[in-house]
């Protein structure tokens, strides 16, 4: 897939002189964070400035707007942009929509958006194929015959987590290990697959998860910056920057991100996605580029809190390869999580709230906040505000706590075995990654 360089505020002004902003306004656009932008415009209108964050923001409206195809494929009254998987699933009974149609809808999505968004590393090249499969499995199926709850789903995994059976890298962002070839698929690849879902491609993320030092959020050197699809120039935060924004920008049903410090909670909070951050062991970390195997963990990114409980529901439980998940697995509910997906599941349900230092009191986001917490208690929780936790700031002081320290030690023995396992790699040894990068140290961008 190409990526074309994001347009300058220069070209963009200069396009918006044939399409005034009022006029861009009044175009029926569906997606919610086109919405989202729109009505920054209008409320743009009469100002003698336009930003170029806003600027870049209608650059990315229009390109969706003046490339070929609808925005939404409709059947039927159904939509299959921001639809759920139960709602897909739905669609899939009723013979309003087969998987080819709804992979082909992400990935002309993908082929729409992502030179600017940057969310996606690659796509299947098996995608469609696989697709056809699952329209086959499900018109052999007798009626009341029922297939894996993701049966026909395109998800995006990131690209620090294996993928053995496709003509995808596994290379966390990094040319250094572009050509790598993995043992076997990284056992939570292999759940969803069990589970139907089809891989739709790699997402991008910050390479080596972060942890190649000073590189901004969401850039690697295989995708370049990733962009907010709510606001382009602001942060994406990261590792998990492409799942986050692949999901939020209707490029994918659901995704998977990993975490060892943030990586799935914050960019999910950032793009507006609903993350879930599993207890370490609950997934399993086989076949995942690793940092350090006490924090290490994958989990969903949807963009909805259903969604992800069902992806969570697929990729959950005990894998000999990797011993942390023998005894989580043991609390792991009968029947999985998705039975707690009721509307009045807050009733009752304690819920504490930290907002030191994490809340800036008179903030517009503090005012957000406070909105969901009193929804909450109208739903019935019991909320326990203004909690405080013993010397937080010293345990979120990466330095100072030792984590940093834990983090760097871990990462070179957990990353050198990983690299000795691969079937082939241009690298073996975190040594010889550094080397690559000195190397090419233009191609990496490690100067700038």
């Amino acid at each position: 897939m190409g990526h074309a360089d994001v347009a300058g505020s220069e070209s963009v002004a200069e396009l918006l002189k044939c399409c005034p902003i009022r006029s861009i306004a009044m175009l029926k656009v569906k997606s919610k964070s086109f919405h989202c932008l729109l009505t920054t415009a209008m409320a743009t209108t009469n100002s003698s400035q336009v930003s170029d964050s806003l600027l870049s923001s209608l650059f990315l409206i229009l390109l969706a707007i003046l490339s070929s195809g609808s925005l939404a494929i409709s059947s039927h009254g159904f939509t299959v942009e921001e639809a759920t998987v139960a709602e897909l699933q739905l669609a899939f009974k009723q013979d309003q929509l087969t998987s080819r149609q709804l992979v082909e809808f992400y990935l002309g999505e993908i082929s729409r958006l992502n030179s600017v968004l940057r969310g996606v590393i690659e796509v299947n090249p098996d995608a469609l194929h696989l697709a056809d499969k699952a329209d086959r499995e499900r018109n052999a199926k007798a009626p009341s015959s029922l297939l894996p709850g993701l049966h026909g789903i395109p998800v995006l995994v990131k690209d620090n987590i294996a993928t053995k059976d496709s003509k995808m890298n596994t290379t966390a962002g990094s040319f250094a290990l572009l050509g790598s070839i993995v043992p076997r698929n990284a056992f939570v690849v292999t759940k969803l697959l069990n589970a139907g879902a089809i891989i739709l491609g790699k997402a991008s993320l910050s390479e080596w998860a972060n942890f190649r030092g000073l590189a901004p959020n969401g850039w690697c050197a295989r995708s370049e910056q990733g962009k907010n699809p709510y606001v382009l120039s602001a942060d994406t935060c990261g590792s998990s920057s492409g799942s986050a924004i692949s999901v939020a920008a209707n490029m994918a049903a659901v995704t998977l991100g990993t975490e060892t410090d943030g990586s799935i909670l914050c960019p999910s909070s950032y793009n507006s996605v609903v993350g879930i951050k599993p207890t370490v062991g609950l997934t399993s970390r086989d076949g995942v580029i690793p940092i350090t195997p006490k924090q290490d963990t994958v989990g969903p990114m949807c963009r909805t809190v259903a969604d992800a409980v069902y992806v969570l529901d697929a990729i959950v439980g005990f894998d000999r390869n990797d011993e942390a998940t023998r005894e989580v697995s043991k609390y792991i509910p009968c029947g999985g999580y998705k039975q707690f997906l009721k509307q009045c599941g807050l009733k009752r349900k304690r819920l504490g709230i930290v907002r030191n230092p994490f809340v800036v009191e008179g903030s517009e986001v503090a005012e957000v906040f406070e909105h969901h917490i009193q929804t909450m208690r109208q739903r019935g929780a019991v909320v326990v505000d203004n909690l405080t936790i013993a010397n937080v700031d010293d345990i979120l002081d990466a330095s100072g706590s030792g984590e940093l320290v834990t983090f760097v030690a871990e990462f070179k023995l957990s990353l050198n075995a990983y690299l000795k396992g691969l079937v082939s790699s241009p690298v073996r040894s975190l040594a010889e990654v550094i080397a690559f990068n000195n190397k090419f140290s233009k191609l990496e961008k490690i100067e700038e």
